[in-house]
């Protein structure tokens, strides 16, 4: 499977056939995809930290406070968010790996290439479309 050539160029699943300068404009695309999901990091801890310190400040019983529930749920939603931006940013270190691979651009499931639509949309995705809807095993 690292024979996809970057998984981009000779694969059709990226912009053109130029190889290097096409991996080089993946490379660039995630680093960027990357950069975005830190700076949400970064602000949803700021977030979690402001609820939690607003939280201190107060004498907050949520079972029995009528705010205490909605601050719960904020404190959650907040909680997942991070969860899922942390998700993100170990999904792009990945597809980073898999493109200093010659991986990016091949489904893992099936081998074939995912397209350039896809990785558009979804810069880390690791399968083509029908293998993510469970349609090929």
């Amino acid at each position: 499977m690292g024979d996809s050539v970057d998984g981009i160029g000779a694969s059709g699943a990226g912009t053109g056939a130029s190889g290097g300068s096409d991996r080089e404009s993946v490379r660039a695309r995630l680093s960027a995809a990357r950069a975005d999901t830190q700076a949400r990091i970064a602000a949803l801890h700021r977030d979690f930290a402001a609820i939690v310190e607003a939280n201190s400040l107060v004498a907050v019983d949520d079972e029995h406070d009528p705010e205490g529930s909605s601050t719960a749920f904020e404190r959650s939603h907040v909680a997942a968010l991070l969860d899922q931006a942390r998700e993100q940013l170990a999904a792009l270190d990945l597809a980073l790996e898999r493109l200093d691979h010659g991986d990016y651009g091949r489904c893992e499931e099936c081998g074939r290439t995912i397209p350039a639509g896809r990785l558009e949309v979804r810069p880390a995705a690791r399968t083509c479309v029908e293998c993510a809807a469970g349609g090929r095993r």
